[in-house]
């Protein structure tokens, strides 16, 4: 359990940084705190000292606490050797390869790369952003949190393109700012692939879409966009929509409304690789055949499905280029060269996960 002053300390840390209390305004009294917070007094000034020797409030004596100019140090460094990246996750799925392909570049340059994560949150994004900019870090790259959403971090952002710290974006990109991105054609993707599965004769499919993030909506309109330029029916299939922070159970929990139906589907195509193994080893448990019974694909062509049988149908995912791209473009940025957008054209690769649907 966290002691009472780091609570504290949290919440007004965050207040502060996301904007609910701006730059030199006055900050309620000791008293006012103890009476919100319902903590004692030690608690409060330790709070307040620890977030006065991070620079984020100043004291004027005989009138109080007020707001610091917090983000005012922020400016383009050419001297520091330090390269931030702020990944949704870091430890598993395609993120480790993505990671090492960059370090490898920056390293040959004699740079260090920083590296945190979000858990696809954006008010951890927030806070990596501002820990990596008071760092002072020659530039930045970014995969952006929930893109699919309306993101709080603008401010920042723009803070970022005003003082012209180097930026790229990784996946997915913010419309409001104007940074350069690494992302795939997700959504052509998408719609070659369930192409694909409607050409083996399949017409009861189910797509399953993480819908927080821009990859996924784009995946579920590519979804949609074969249907229409096939001229088929989607009444027939059904769409499933997750957000990032659902655990499996919710999702599988979705799925058995399908399965338990009369109508059961031929082919099930999951947002990405991640999911389509957790939903082959649903469909094992549940003993259904595939692909005999129900035709599965999934999105990245990640590692992992090496190890499962049968074998994934899937669309590729650049995780050598994208890593390798990254890295030289945030060099080029931090060395004043233009460095352009960059779109990956994945590519369809049949395995033994798909089959035409049984007569």
């Amino acid at each position: 359990m966290k002691n009472a002053f780091n609570v504290v300390k949290e919440k007004l840390k965050q207040a502060i940084t996301s904007g609910k209390f701006k730059a030199n305004e006055k900050l309620p009294t000791e008293d006012e705190f103890i009476k919100y917070f319902q903590v004692s007094r030690y608690a409060i000034r330790k709070a307040l000292g620890q977030l006065e020797q991070e620079n984020l409030i100043y004291r004027v004596q005989g009138s109080g606490m007020y707001v610091q100019d917090w983000n005012k140090k922020w400016f383009r460094n050419s001297e520091s050797k330090t390269v931030g990246l702020i990944c949704t996750h870091i430890a598993d799925y395609i993120f480790p390869k993505i990671i090492s392909h960059i370090d490898s570049i920056l390293a040959k340059e004699g740079y260090s790369l920083l590296v945190a994560n979000t858990h696809n949150d954006t008010n951890r994004e927030r806070l990596r952003l501002i820990n990596m900019l008071d760092s002072q870090v020659a530039g930045l790259i970014v995969e952006p949190s929930e893109s699919a959403k309306p993101n709080p971090n603008l401010d920042i952002y723009q803070v970022i393109a005003q003082n012209k710290i180097p930026l790229l974006f990784l996946n997915a990109s913010y419309p409001e700012v104007d940074f350069p991105v690494i992302q795939n054609t997700d959504l052509q993707s998408e719609s070659e692939l369930t192409h694909y599965l409607l050409n083996l004769g399949h017409k009861r499919i189910i797509g399953i879409f993480q819908i927080d993030d821009r990859q996924g909506v784009h995946r579920l309109n590519g979804f949609l966009e074969a249907y229409q330029k096939n001229d088929i029916d989607l009444s027939n299939s059904s769409i499933i929509m997750y957000s990032s922070h659902d655990n499996f159970e919710v999702i599988s929990q979705k799925l058995d409304l399908y399965l338990n139906s009369n109508q059961l589907p031929t082919a099930i195509t999951c947002y990405n690789d991640q999911l389509a193994i957790r939903i082959v080893d649903k469909l094992k448990k549940a003993h259904y055949r595939i692909p005999e019974d129900i035709s599965v694909t999934g999105f990245d062509d990640y590692d992992g499905i090496n190890y499962i049988t049968p074998s994934l149908t899937t669309m590729t995912y650049e995780t050598y280029a994208v890593g390798q791209e990254a890295g030289r473009g945030i060099l080029d940025l931090i060395h004043g060269k233009p460095f352009n957008s960059i779109t990956h054209q994945p590519q369809l690769k049949i395995r033994d996960s798909t089959a035409a649907p049984k007569k």
